[in-house]
């Protein structure tokens, strides 16, 4: 198997079925030495999955792919060697202090990094000392980090690692993501937040029902939208079908269950056309807004619904 120079995940074809249920539909993808690669989609999309294959958690049904110069089925002793994993769920000892469960991942490995520089680098040093079951979600989100980390890991995925936690806390977070990919790691990272996405990830992967539907740099999957900015808004009445595509400097026109979005590069234009429209038709606009098109608006030109939507 090929790579280029800087690849160091190649994912071929994985596919992973329960039953009838198609988890993940045949993903084929590339990362890059040094890059944060995000698998983005919404609960059940098959990005969890597919990174559970990936680290040989579950076994693919069908594909592979390889990681470093290693293959996830054949060679899954080696590529533990070289990954480090942080998942949805951790289950720790809660009567260990933080040194001693970083301690303890450590004696596991031939080798380790200096267990005080680790707890350091994730902010823990305030509480090296204190037990687990006492630490906060955010705290015990970076020691799962911390233990992932350990053995010095050339891969590092993370599995949602901001979920349930307060905008502060995932701040953090994303800060320690961003000094991993300075000290050159290459991060795998699955979220379903388009605001981490954007704002981590060099390349964003996005997964709806098992399928790999979308693959670039954030901006350029913004700009797929060839819209600068988009309009957002309800109508009252009850109708079938309202062609709001013949209004002016509108490229395109998203719905998902009553709310209607409008693409444009001529904002005033298209809003002063939009109230015209209404106006002409009878129709009473409510909850309108305007905003810079965002990877939720790529989502919903996808799709047809909103990424957190259930």
């Amino acid at each position: 198997m090929k790579f280029s120079h800087d690849t160091i995940i190649d994912v071929k074809g994985l596919v992973k079925n329960y039953g009838s249920f198609k988890a993940v539909s045949g993903v084929h993808f590339q990362v890059r030495k040094g890059e944060i690669f995000g698998l983005l989609g919404p609960n059940g999309a098959g990005k969890t999955t597919t990174l559970e294959m990936l680290v040989g958690l579950r076994k693919p049904d069908e594909g592979t792919a390889i990681i470093g110069s290693h293959d996830i089925l054949r060679e899954l002793s080696k590529v533990k060697e070289i990954i480090g994993v942080q998942l949805q769920s951790t289950s720790l000892f809660e009567l260990l202090t933080v040194e001693e469960i970083l301690k303890m991942y450590a004696s596991f490995y031939p080798s380790h990094i200096s267990i005080s520089q680790l707890i350091e680098d994730v902010l823990l040093t305030e509480k090296s000392k204190s037990r687990i079951k006492g630490l906060s979600g955010g705290q015990k989100q970076r020691l799962a980090i911390a233990l992932a980390l350990v053995h010095d890991p050339h891969v590092i995925f993370l599995d949602e690692p901001t979920t349930g936690l307060d905008p502060q806390a995932r701040r953090t977070l994303w800060d320690i993501v961003l000094q991993l990919k300075n000290k050159g790691k290459t991060i795998v990272l699955t979220t379903h937040y388009m605001d981490e996405a954007h704002n981590l990830c060099d390349r964003i992967a996005i997964m709806d029902q098992g399928e790999l539907i979308a693959l670039d740099a954030p901006s350029q999957l913004v700009k797929s939208l060839q819209s600068d900015s988009a309009l957002e808004f309800r109508v009252i009445e009850q109708v079938d079908f309202i062609d709001f595509s013949s209004i002016d400097g509108v490229k395109k026109v998203g719905n998902q269950t009553d709310i209607h979005v409008l693409y444009t590069d001529h904002l005033q234009n298209t809003l002063t056309s939009l109230i015209q429209f209404a106006a002409d038709n009878n129709l009473q606009i409510v909850d309108l807004q305007t905003r810079t098109a965002t990877l939720e608006d790529v989502f919903i030109h996808m799709t047809g619904r909103r990424l957190r939507e259930a």
